[in-house]
């Protein structure tokens, strides 16, 4: 399916790739993005783990510099820590999103991330752990 409008800026596919019945609470979608896509700002009740399996892309935590991730790297986000996550913008990037929901909750969206803070400078630390 194609990433929502109001989620995402740019070209965003998303592939769910379980479902999953209760009391079971963890997702997973395979999510590419499209040169200079992204997700907007949002954050997960339970946290994320971002696998990176092809390409190059961007995160950003709130109140920290942008960070380059690659393919094979795995990303942690903390429960309730504000982020984003996408493209560069000249190269695709596609990760597996694993998510567990709170009260059927997995993901609270915000505001879109402007361009000024999608083009600002990298950081010098590796993106591993949010």
């Amino acid at each position: 399916m194609k990433g929502p409008d109001q989620y995402f800026t740019g070209t965003v596919r998303i592939a769910h790739l379980n479902f999953p019945p209760s009391p079971a609470r963890v997702s997973c979608a395979s999510v590419s993005f499209e040169p200079g896509a992204r997700s907007a700002w949002h954050t997960h009740p339970l946290g994320q783990t971002l696998v990176v399996t092809a390409g190059c892309g961007w995160t950003q935590c709130e109140g920290e510099a942008k960070v380059e991730i690659r393919a094979g790297d795995v990303i942690r986000c903390p429960p309730g820590h504000k982020h984003w996550h996408g493209a560069t913008a000249i190269t695709s990037m596609t990760h597996i999103a694993i998510q567990e929901a709170l009260d059927g909750v997995n993901v609270v969206w915000m505001d879109k991330v402007s361009d000024d803070d999608y083009m600002s400078p990298l950081g010098d630390a590796a993106a591993h752990d949010h």
